[in-house]
Parts: C-alpha cells; sequence; structure tokens
C-alpha cells in the first residue's frame, strides 16, 4: 500500500482511540464485518430522543477503520440516525466520485482522501458508519419490541 494512504494524520487518528471501549448500559449496539479482510466494528450508543448522548466503538480492523471509528468516536454525539444516513451518502460520494469531504464535524474525513485510488478500501473507512447505522436500526428494533408487549 502506498505511504500517502498511511499518512500521519491518519495513523494519530487511529492512536488517538476516540471513544474506544465499550458501553455497559448502551441502548443499542450496531455491528459491522467486512468478510474480505476480516475487519470487526461493534458501535455502542445511548440515546436520548433519537441523539445520541453517549458512544462508544471497538474495532479489530486495519488502521483505514479504526481512523474512521475514531472520527465517529469524537463527533457523533446529538447526532441522529439522519445524520449519520448523511455522513455515509458523503463519504460514498467522496470516497467513489472524488465529491467533497464530509461537512461540519465530520472534516477529519478528508485525511482518507488517498483512498480514493484504491476502492476496495472504501468499505473499511465505510464499516464503522455502517455499524452506528445498525445500532440505530437495533434502537428501532427494541422500541418494537416494546410496543407490541
Amino acid at each position: 500500500m502506498s505511504d500517502l494512504l498511511y499518512r500521519k494524520e491518519l495513523l494519530r487518528l487511529a492512536a488517538d482511540a476516540h471513544g474506544a471501549g465499550r458501553l455497559a448500559d448502551a441502548d443499542a449496539t450496531g455491528l459491522a464485518h467486512n468478510p474480505v479482510c476480516g475487519d470487526k466494528v461493534a458501535i455502542d450508543l445511548r440515546l436520548e430522543n433519537g441523539r445520541v448522548t453517549d458512544v462508544r466503538q471497538e474495532t479489530k480492523a486495519c488502521v483505514l477503520t479504526q481512523a474512521s471509528a475514531a472520527i465517529l468516536g469524537k463527533n457523533l454525539k446529538g447526532l441522529a440516525r439522519p445524520d449519520v444516513e448523511a455522513l455515509r451518502d458523503a463519504l460514498t460520494a467522496m470516497l467513489g466520485a472524488n465529491g467533497p469531504v464530509p461537512g461540519t464535524p465530520f472534516e477529519d474525513y478528508a485525511v482518507f482522501d488517498a483512498a480514493l485510488a484504491y476502492p476496495a478500501r472504501h468499505v473499511c473507512v465505510l464499516l464503522p458508519v455502517a455499524a452506528a447505522l445498525a445500532a440505530f436500526d437495533a434502537s428501532q428494533a427494541e422500541k418494537g419490541k416494546a410496543i407490541r408487549s
């Protein structure tokens, strides 16, 4: 892989590991797995009125996935599912079509600009976002169970 892909800023994000760990009293947990490379991400959310009040992430993954998870760990608080869907769409456009970097508070995703040349690695960047969306899905499923009970 290119040294540009693994530049200092990306390695620093992964090492900082914002939000690393698990929430024992999470309202929802989302899991995402990339069967091609084996990367795994678990994201725990505490939610209030559909907005994230706390987030923790655990990655068993490459540096790209770790850095992406750290960006989420740092910036997901206060956001709702539509915000995370918008992030997914913006990242997909950035990586697939050389679109603009996602806006505030996700400007740190600019560090993945070198990943444009490696389409197989796009999944690594998007995996934590998929786990966050899975956590929102799990939260909705739990609400549905409570209503039916």
